[in-house]
Formats: structure tokens, C-alpha cells, sequence
């Protein structure tokens, strides 16, 4: 079965074409050229959603299953934010860099050192016979400075719970079984097997 990745994100496609290596996993960008996805609504559900929908209309082929990612971070002590603004956090057209530096920003014009903190991951599934969403999550704290050279995005400032190291600085084995995305795809394989 081909399954279609509704994202050009380098870090997503990898953590995705890995956790679901059963699967022929390609790019949007693979099949037809990339184009603007307007990911203008309030819950990560509703824009994994969109860009689910989105991608599979574009591709207009019944055959095809696409899967969307849509996750961000959301953090006690800013009442929640970036939450869905993850992606674009630093700007229009903010690098991950861009991203994580502003919220270390953020935390320490708050005054504090670290903060109660998780992940989010929704998962969208498309296909000729149904739209399905599944979630996932990973808690832990923030802190005020980057460590670590795994991952991506937001990794280097995010303790997991019951760990004093980064994402960023835990082996892919360990970040695989903890993550946001991998609890949500493991409910989305459920899924793809009925489809």
C-alpha cells in the first residue's frame, strides 16, 4: 500500500517513513509539485485534517491514502502557546532554529528557568472511504536553553517525564517509544490495517 505523506517537513518524513516502514511511505512533493496548504484552523486535528484533504484532492487518485501530521508544543507557563503557531512560532517563514530560540526567549522574559510542558501530535488519514484523526502526546518540561544535537524542532529544550535529558540528546530508540508522533501513529496503523 502507498501511503502519502501530506508534508514536506525533512523531520517529520523521516520519523514517519520510520515508524512505518511496512508501508511504501512517499512525499506529496514525490507525485506532484508543492503547493501552499492554509492551515488556518484552531486545533491540531482540524489542520492535519486540511492538509489530509487537501493532498488527496490535489493528487486525484482514489487509490491513494494520505497521512498529516499536524503537532506542535504547548507550555503551562505561556498559557499554552505556540500550541497550533508551533510551525510558524518565529515568523512566516521561521526556521526550526527560528522557532525554538524564540521560545527560550519567551521562557526567560518570564523569569523562569523551566516549564511544565508537551507535545501534541494529530494524525490525519484520507482515503477514497474515510477520514479518520487519531492523537498522541508526550509530556514533560521545557527549559531555557538548547541541548543536544538530535531530532528537530523543538527537541533540544524539551525534557520527556522520568528524563533529565533533551530529545534532543536521547538515543532514536528511546525518543521512538516516547514520542508524541509514534503514540499517534501506532493508533493510525490500527487504522490503515481496516483500510
Amino acid at each position: 500500500m502507498k501511503l502519502v505523506l501530506a508534508t514536506s517537513n525533512k523531520g517529520k518524513l523521516r520519523e514517519i517513513t520510520e515508524l512505518c516502514n511496512e508501508y511504501e511511505v512517499v512525499p506529496y512533493t514525490d507525485l506532484i509539485e508543492a503547493f501552499e496548504i492554509i492551515e488556518d484552523a484552531d486545533t491540531f486535528k482540524e489542520n492535519a485534517l486540511i492538509k489530509a484533504r487537501a493532498v488527496y484532492q490535489a493528487l486525484d487518485n482514489e487509490n491513494v491514502i494520505v497521512l498529516a501530521d499536524d503537532s506542535g508544543i504547548s507550555v503551562e507557563v505561556l498559557n499554552g502557546a505556540p500550541g497550533v503557531y508551533s510551525a510558524r512560532y518565529g515568523g512566516t517563514n521561521a526556521t526550526d532554529k527560528d522557532n525554538l530560540y524564540k521560545l527560550i526567549d519567551a521562557l526567560k522574559a518570564k523569569g523562569v528557568k523551566s516549564s511544565p510542558a508537551y507535545y501534541t501530535a494529530a494524525i490525519a488519514i484520507v482515503s477514497k472511504n474515510a477520514e479518520r484523526t487519531v492523537h498522541g502526546w508526550m509530556h514533560g518540561d521545557v527549559i531555557d536553553e538548547a541541548r543536544g544535537e538530535g531530532g528537530f524542532g523543538y527537541d533540544p529544550m524539551f525534557v520527556p517525564a522520568g528524563y533529565k535529558q533533551t530529545v534532543a540528546e536521547l538515543s532514536s530508540k528511546i525518543k521512538k517509544n516516547l514520542s508524541h508522533r509514534s503514540q499517534a501513529l501506532g493508533l493510525a496503523k490500527k487504522i490503515l490495517k481496516t483500510l
